[in-house]
């Protein structure tokens, strides 16, 4: 049977600029479907993981100079730029998720999402601006009257709601979350377990 490879995600998260850079690559590579599942991860945190903001809002020195490094470390061996920390941060992505779906929709999911991935951690734009948003559906090819109409909808609305309520009902906290044949992991360190996971459901 073909290996399911699930791909919880939200471009506000360095890490999964990190995983999205190689995910495809490692499904190919094993032959898996590939399934994309655009969320909120505000609201994963909301539900099940307040202890985000805690952190945010009382950092611990060396943790957080540990975790600068850790993310330009892994940037470098990526060959990715990454920005300790755009101008705008937090930011909110809802209109960028709700903008994947579409995407997903019209079979452009990534090239829309490693857009806006470059955008906000690359270039430091901010992705909840609807002007830079217009500038990502143009460079990709969608129709920027449709994607806008569409990401506003009460379906479209629906829909990345539903991604996130999935994700918490099935245990997961954050962003990225990827599943292989429902088997979880959580993290771009994690991808090596994917893999492995991915190479036992295959049997090699």
């Amino acid at each position: 049977m073909t290996p399911r490879l699930e791909f919880f995600y939200d471009c506000s998260s360095p890490w999964t600029y990190l995983a999205f850079s190689r995910i495809e690559t490692i499904a190919a590579r094993h032959r898996a479907e590939l399934v994309w599942k655009p969320i909120l991860v505000g609201g994963v945190f909301n539900a099940v993981n307040p202890s985000v903001y805690e952190f945010r809002q009382r950092p611990v020195k060396p943790k957080q100079d540990y975790y600068r490094k850790d993310l330009q470390d892994w940037a470098r061996l990526y060959g990715l730029k990454i920005l300790a920390e755009p101008a705008v941060f937090p930011v909110n992505s809802v209109k960028a998720m709700r903008g994947a779906l579409v995407a997903l929709d019209d079979g452009l999911v990534s090239p829309y999402t490693r857009r806006v991935f470059e955008s906000y951690w690359a270039s430091d734009r901010d992705i909840s601006r609807d002007e830079v948003l217009r500038d990502i559906v143009r460079e990709v090819g969608l129709d920027e009257r449709s994607f806008f109409e569409r990401i506003g909808s009460p379906a479209c609305k629906e829909r990345l709601r539903a991604n996130t309520d999935e994700l918490i009902a099935r245990g997961g906290f954050g962003s990225p979350t990827i599943f292989v044949n429902g088997s979880i992991f959580f993290g771009n360190d994690r991808l090596v377990l994917v893999e492995a996971e991915l190479a036992r459901a295959a049997g090699d």
